[in-house]
């Protein structure tokens, strides 16, 4: 598809992201007919971009949603998320969270401690309900990616080893408030290996068939995201072997895949615009100026992150330059040395693959606000979100100050 980004930051102002509706579909599409002839749920990581407009567009592909925060999980529902395709996932839950999700009757509940599973229980026996469960196993496998987003080894927060996973099976069995109907793991995020998913998926296999062999029901086989995509010129894992491989792995369990793909599904829809405000010479350093910062977009100040930075319908011959922004700290880049033609005010960048861990991750870091989001489909572009403004960053400080002048303090 060609998107007219001059038009969109003309239409719309910058810093804008911008995000590509019919490569998202087809994603979604691309690994929904991978898994044909398995049972399967794509549960879309709603952590990767969170906005309601992109969250319903994959609702009305079928999608459900991996959720790691209440918040999540109701922005899910909100968006038209069946309820029993809501996973509510992460390491810390508040009882009124528990309590929240409950109610919700969602899919079910990831645990990931026999802590949580005990305050899981208790809530579930204040509220007289049966409360669905998964517990999230730590196979203690290296994904090979960044250690920021490395979670399947044992000095990693996540999950549970296998010895502690199969004793929580056997209490929640037992259990009058729990039902362990799934089982799930997560090694990492940006794996381009078929590999370590393959040993993981075939340790945790085993899991589910020893609880079986003890009664325990597992009705959903949750292979966790952490597929990778293309930000330079990486490798990545081909869809129809991933599928197939699990599909192997599983197919004497009878289970229902659940997938939760975050990064994969929205990253290279995304498309981050930035002006330049202006260029800086510091001796043989060239820097470019740009009007996003990285509270807009933190992956590279974050993980060192690369995003390839292009120029909208500008040539000439290129040479290196970091592209910076406003805030004030040396981390705040969007890329180093990045070849780019001479630029002036006002002329446009793109800084793409920013679909996924973009705008859910960015902040008001020096009182900026936050961009405006944008939706292409086909020949069509919408606002989705629209861009924040001073009065919505002191709103809920505005009246506190009233107060203490009211006070005379």
């Amino acid at each position: 598809m060609h998107i007219d980004f001059e038009m969109l930051a003309q239409k719309y102002d910058t810093p804008l992201y911008v995000y590509d509706f019919d490569y998202i579909k087809n994603r979604y599409l691309e690994l929904k007919e991978a898994f044909n002839g398995q049972k399967n749920i794509i549960n879309y990581a709603v952590k990767a971009n969170s906005n309601l407009s992109v969250i319903s567009h994959l609702a009305g592909q079928g999608a459900g949603a991996d959720c790691v925060s209440i918040g999540e999980v109701k922005r899910a529902v909100l968006a038209g998320v069946s309820k029993y395709k809501i996973i509510f996932s992460g390491v810390g839950k508040r009882d009124d969270e528990i309590r929240e999700a409950l109610n919700l009757d969602i899919l079910l509940i990831n645990l990931e401690s026999e802590e949580e599973m005990k305050r899981v229980e208790a809530v579930a026996s204040e509220l007289g309900k049966i409360a669905r469960i998964s517990i999230r196993v730590n196979p203690n496998i290296d994904a090979k990616t960044h250690p920021y987003i490395s979670t399947g080894l044992h000095d990693n927060k996540f999950g549970v080893e296998i010895d502690m996973a199969k004793r929580m099976y056997i209490y929640a069995k037992k259990s009058s408030f729990l039902n362990p109907v799934g089982i799930h793991f997560h090694i990492g995020s940006q794996i381009t290996e078929l590999e370590p998913i393959s040993e993981a998926c075939s340790i945790v296999a085993d899991l589910a068939h020893t609880l079986k062999a003890l009664e325990i029901d597992i009705k959903f086989f949750d292979v966790g995201g952490g597929i990778g995509v293309v930000y330079d010129e990486e490798t990545t894992i081909d869809i129809q072997e991933y599928a197939e491989m699990i599909k192997n792995v599983t197919r004497k369990l009878d289970v229902t895949i659940l997938c939760e793909p975050g990064k994969y599904m929205v990253a290279n829809s995304g498309y981050f615009l930035t002006k330049v405000l202006y260029e800086k010479r510091n001796d043989q350093k060239r820097f470019v100026i740009v009007d996003g910062a990285m509270n807009d977009l933190i992956r590279p100040s974050l993980y060192n992150a690369y995003h390839k930075i292009e120029a909208v319908n500008k040539t000439g011959e290129s040479s290196p330059a970091d592209v910076v922004g406003p805030v004030c700290e040396s981390g705040d880049f969007f890329g180093k040395n990045a070849p780019l033609p001479q630029l002036e005010h006002n002329d446009l960048l793109i800084v793409k693959s920013a679909g996924a861990y973009g705008f859910s991750m960015s902040s008001n870091y020096n009182t900026r606000n936050r961009s405006a989001e944008v939706a292409v489909q086909g020949s069509n572009d919408r606002l989705i979100r629209r861009r924040e403004r001073f009065e919505d960053l002191i709103a809920l400080e505005r009246d506190y100050l009233e107060e203490l002048s009211l006070k005379g303090e």
